[in-house]
């Protein structure tokens, strides 16, 4: 019995493999005349079960799999004609759906360059990196290029069938943990001509934040987008940080853009192998430490939960306006207990009704100038030759009272405010077109001029495309009480629902 046990394991184990099965059920007939010759009773039992119906159905099955899928000729071909140990890979992939396989040459090979998670090749664990690809549905790839091979895997569907030669580096399994980021630019990949498969890019836009699943490719990352990771099961390819830094620099030299006015947007139309071949040649010849210094790819990203005693600050970013200051006062005004403001400084003298660290901090010209040169102020101006501005420490004052503190600046403040560790929550104030924000103005009493409003319109456009990625959330101002509500709603929403924060701030 237990002769027999074993044989029949290993017939269902090795029933792939038909040479390895043949030659066990050679040996079970030569077991089998063995037992003929004799008479023990042991042997008779094995006998009867190796003549058994079920496992002479079970031989006779094989035969007839083993006929129609496996030509000896044409499996004595393979090994002949590529000299390695080779395997078949079966596949099913439902139309235009990609199998999440990237390849690239290696002279006349193709070889299996990356295999992204959440595709179907990685689900089925069959496939791996080093892995060269022979044929493709008996279609020979070997001298094909690589957009050749994607092409093929792209437009085949139902099963695929892949004659491989196996990799012979043993890579251990590992899961890295995910890197959360914010993007710093627009990434289209259906305009990135070194994108390995654009079917397998991810796009995005400035300020999405992306999970970063996979770095091992330090030139192209795999993730995904935030709120799709349980829509969407097959990774998307994205721009690594240095690889973009180096051609970001790289166009930045080839165009002559100020690197202040470039590299928000990664948009390449060149066409032409040669072409690609020749600017790839000088991307990895720069030097990514003396060109990427100033040019900002992605953020680092965590998510902060708002301690109930330390409320974040808002602030209020957009051209400046009545509408603008409207929204704060009411805020204020709405809940003075919840909302405060921070006590701005200035160098004039005080007025009979005025206290010092009431309506202003009262300071010297001196003092007043000590403290912007050393970076305390958020923001500052002159007005009727008086100073007036708001520091770090007067918004801290804010916070640390419990109360929430509403600010209203200028762009031009971001960079101080970012770099404090007051966490603040940035909204943008948007507002509304030139038709809709002349009839609003009209309804005030007012009649601005054609000119101004085109003015604030245009601001508030180019701060939008220059610093959206540094908003948390844009508010449209195009009716004052839709607007209020919007506001108070995001305010709430920081009490009950964590939200991403650079976390460089949590350190």
């Amino acid at each position: 019995m237990n002769l027999y046990v074993c044989v029949f394991m290993i017939c269902l184990d090795g029933f792939s493999s038909t040479v390895k099965i043949l030659k066990i059920l050679l040996i079970a007939l030569q077991v089998e005349d063995i037992l003929q010759s004799s008479w023990h009773k042991d042997s008779e039992e094995l006998r009867a079960l190796l003549t058994s119906p079920h496992l002479q159905a079970l031989m006779e099955a094989h035969d007839c799999v083993a006929e129609e899928e496996m030509d000896p000729e044409s499996s004595e071909m393979a090994l002949c004609q590529y000299g390695h140990t080779v395997k078949v890979v079966r596949l099913e992939k439902s139309p235009d759906v990609p199998l999440g396989v990237t390849v690239r040459n290696e002279q006349e090979r193709v070889v299996v360059s990356r295999v992204v998670r959440g595709g179907v090749a990685e689900r089925s664990g069959l496939l791996s990196e080093e892995d060269e690809i022979l044929e493709i549905n008996c279609v020979p790839v070997r001298g094909k290029s690589i957009s050749d091979v994607q092409d093929m895997m792209l437009n085949m569907r139902g099963t695929l069938t892949f004659l491989l030669i196996p990799s012979s580096q043993s890579k251990a399994t590992h899961r890295q943990n995910v890197l959360h980021v914010k993007a710093y630019f627009d990434y289209d990949p259906s305009e990135d001509p070194y994108l390995p498969c654009r079917e397998l890019g991810l796009s995005f836009q400035r300020g999405d934040i992306l999970h970063i699943i996979c770095q091992d490719d330090p030139n192209w990352w795999q993730a995904y987008r935030d709120g799709e990771d349980d829509r969407q099961h097959l990774a998307g390819l994205i721009p690594g940080k240095s690889f973009q830094q180096q051609r970001e620099t790289l166009k930045r030299i080839t165009t002559g853009k100020n690197p202040e006015a470039a590299g928000n947007t990664w948009n390449n139309n060149s066409k032409g192998k040669k072409a690609k071949k020749r600017t790839m040649l000088v991307i990895s010849s720069l030097n990514s430490d003396h060109h990427s210094e100033e040019i900002s790819t992605y953020e680092e990203m965590a998510l902060y939960y708002q301690p109930a005693n330390r409320k974040r600050p808002i602030a209020l970013i957009g051209p400046p306006s009545k509408r603008q200051d409207d929204l704060k006062r009411r805020l204020l005004s709405a809940e003075p207990d919840r909302f405060t403001t921070a006590v701005p400084h200035t160098t004039r003298s005080p007025r009979s009704h005025e206290r010092n660290g009431r309506e202003y901090h009262f300071v010297s010209r001196q003092t007043f100038e000590a403290d912007l040169d050393t970076g305390k102020f958020l923001e500052s101006g002159e007005y009727e030759k008086n100073l007036y501005g708001t520091t770090t420490d007067s918004v801290r004052q804010a916070v640390n009272s419990g109360r929430i503190c509403i600010l209203c600046l200028q762009t031009r403040s971001l960079r101080v405010l970012r770099s404090s560790n007051l966490k603040p929550y940035i909204i943008f104030i948007a507002p509304p077109s030139m038709e809709r924000l002349r009839a609003l103005q009209a309804s005030d009493g007012s009649t601005p001029k054609v000119e101004d409003i085109k003015e604030e319109v245009d601001k508030a456009r180019e701060m939008e495309q220059n610093f959206r990625h540094l908003f948390d959330a844009i508010v449209v101002n195009d009716d004052q009480d839709r607007a209020y509500q919007e506001l108070r709603r995001l305010i709430d929403k920081l009490d009950i629902e964590p939200q991403w924060v650079p976390s460089s701030w949590l350190c």
